[in-house]
């Protein structure tokens, strides 16, 4: 924990957090953050959560692991951080916010794979569906766009929990793209997500826009790979906190 040294929150405790600077990766933000506010080197093990407010507030939670450096004291005090300190979760301490004590309980027991960011860049911050539908004898099938190449859809970061006739499920994000070395060109953050409908009988519902088609996965590695995804839900989840 760090003890902010920030006059609207001054002498409360925290989790070592901050922004990313201009020409920063996600991972070197954090890294940097880390050093600043609790005096350690450290390198990421996995993103265990994100949590989103629209496009304009995003925060990636990681787990990490220590790998320099000491802990930070009074006697290194300045405008990052009064000290840092080890924290049992029992002893008394006063809290800057109880928010983070979700993020602490999802880093004790991580519940999917190992995932860190992508370094591939994106010029905005989107969100690439993977829309699967699950039919009859577990066929499979995905949603992309008809072109030259078919790819699958991207849109504008935003909740998908209301589709009124269909009984569709964010399940949570498969992989991250950023890249933080242009400012402007390359610096958004592109979400990967599994959208998933579960029907046991029937073909998927048929497709209004002339842009898109279902179509149906045949590999068989893929279909296993797909139905596993959509079973364990072992993504990194991404929570709405509207």
């Amino acid at each position: 924990m760090v003890q902010e040294a920030k006059p609207d929150c001054y002498k409360q405790w925290y989790l070592p957090a901050g922004r990313v600077e201009v020409g920063e990766s996600l991972e070197e933000a954090m890294k940097r953050e880390v050093k600043e506010e609790a005096g350690f080197e450290s390198e990421p093990v996995t993103l265990l959560l994100i949590q989103e407010q629209g496009p304009q507030w995003i925060r990636f939670i990681f787990l990490a692991k220590v790998t320099g450096g000491s802990l930070k004291s009074l006697s290194a005090a300045d405008q990052e951080s009064l000290q840092a300190s080890w924290w049992d979760r029992q002893s008394e301490l006063q809290l800057r916010g109880r928010d983070i004590l979700r993020l602490i309980e999802s880093g004790l027991n991580p519940c999917h794979p190992v995932t860190l960011p992508l370094d591939l860049s994106c010029r905005h911050v989107v969100q690439r569906l993977v829309l699967v539908f699950v039919g009859a004898e577990e066929h499979i099938w995905v949603l992309l766009i008809r072109g030259t190449k078919l790819r699958q859809k991207t849109s504008p970061l935003y909740s998908l929990s209301a589709y009124y006739d269909h009984d569709v499920n964010t399940l949570g994000v498969l992989s991250l793209q950023h890249n933080g070395r242009q400012n402007g060109k390359t610096d958004g953050v592109c979400f990967n997500t599994l959208v998933v409908e579960w029907t046991p009988t029937g073909q998927p519902p048929r497709v209004e826009h002339p842009r898109y088609v279902w179509h149906e996965v045949q590999k068989q590695t893929l279909r296993e790979k797909l139905l596993e995804k959509t079973r364990n839900a072992a993504l990194v989840p991404v929570h709405s906190l509207y």
